[in-house]
């Protein structure tokens, strides 16, 4: 759901998200999502309770929409109605053997239905969706990815076109929100993205949420695991080495690929009880490099006051003359 509006002054500004459900054929699995009743229909509608443990319930109407001449007969006294009942006799009396048939106080009215709160589903999800709440700035599943969806959206998207220990394919992952929903949906998945940040924060997302041993239960393609990926990765994008290697030290990857002076993440440390916070500079080079690297990183570190940096580097650094 969004919640902000744009300053167009000539039209109705566009505020919503359109979902395209597509299906190969029409033998497409969907199951139909339910939201509870409000509680102006629940007191307005399930009025009445018997007392005798099944909660309330609502009166429904037993005639039959179509004219039924086969169900036309007469019930314990009352006339059916012009097309008929709904049920055949033999089901109208299961009815009445269960206590599911309210009878009015006069033979003059027809017998209703007793229809229970908890046997029913609640109010279908129709196609607009305005009870799913965005992801504000303080909401505590926010990982800080630009395109973050939330939870409960891709929740109510899995259950509603997917069966448990179906395959959930989402080619383009970000965050991991279709891969997490679909974890605890008990569906199997499979997550792609091009960015080791969005990897990493997959996995680190998911022993978060559901324990280190969820680790067991997937494998991760693509990601270095020893010197020559390293290599590999430094050769496909050297953006996505540095950002690797900052996600190793478990540091904040800097997003700006210029004008970062050199540091390329963060770690964040409590300084004390108060909630102050020190500061490690991260610094990769994946090439080659020299001693005036460090130096300009022990500059960087002095200017910006920080605790101090850690220097990462995949080729030797040359002795200094």
């Amino acid at each position: 759901m969004r919640t902000t509006t744009h300053n167009d002054a000539k039209r109705w500004s566009p505020n919503a998200d359109i979902l395209l459900y597509y299906g190969k054929s029409q033998l497409v699995t969907w199951n139909p999502v339910y939201l509870p009743h409000s509680v102006e229909y629940l007191d307005s509608k399930y009025r009445h309770d018997d007392n005798d443990g099944r909660g309330p319930y609502r009166l429904d109407n037993m005639t039959s929409p179509n004219p039924r001449p086969n169900l036309t007969y007469e019930w314990l006294g009352h006339q059916p109605p012009a097309n008929g009942w709904r049920y055949s006799t033999e089901r109208m009396a299961e009815l009445h053997d269960d206590g599911r048939i309210w009878y009015p106080d006069t033979k003059a009215k027809r017998p209703q239905l007793k229809r229970y709160l908890n046997e029913q589903p609640g109010v279908v999800v129709g196609n607009v969706w305005t009870d799913i709440s965005p992801i504000h700035s303080r909401a505590a599943e926010r990982l800080g990815y630009p395109t973050q969806k939330p939870l409960a959206l891709l929740e109510r998207i899995l259950t509603a076109s997917s069966n448990p220990g179906d395959v959930v394919l989402d080619p383009f992952c970000g965050c991991g929100t279709t891969v997490d929903a679909a974890q605890k949906l008990g569906r199997r998945w499979v997550g792609i993205d091009v960015t080791t940040l969005a990897v990493d924060l997959i996995d680190a997302r998911l022993r978060h949420t559901y324990g280190e041993s969820i680790r067991d239960t997937y494998e991760i393609l693509g990601i270095p695991k020893d010197i020559n990926g390293a290599h590999t990765l430094f050769q496909r994008s050297p953006f996505e080495f540095e950002r690797w290697c900052v996600m190793q030290l478990d540091a904040q990857p800097n997003e700006k690929q210029v004008g970062d002076r050199g540091i390329d993440g963060v770690i964040r440390f409590p300084l004390d009880s108060r909630g102050s916070s020190g500061r490690v500079l991260v610094s990769v080079k994946g090439g080659a490099t020299n001693p005036g690297h460090v130096r300009d990183l022990i500059g960087t570190i002095q200017s910006q006051n920080a605790a101090m940096g850690v220097f990462i580097c995949m080729v030797s650094t040359p002795a200094e003359n």
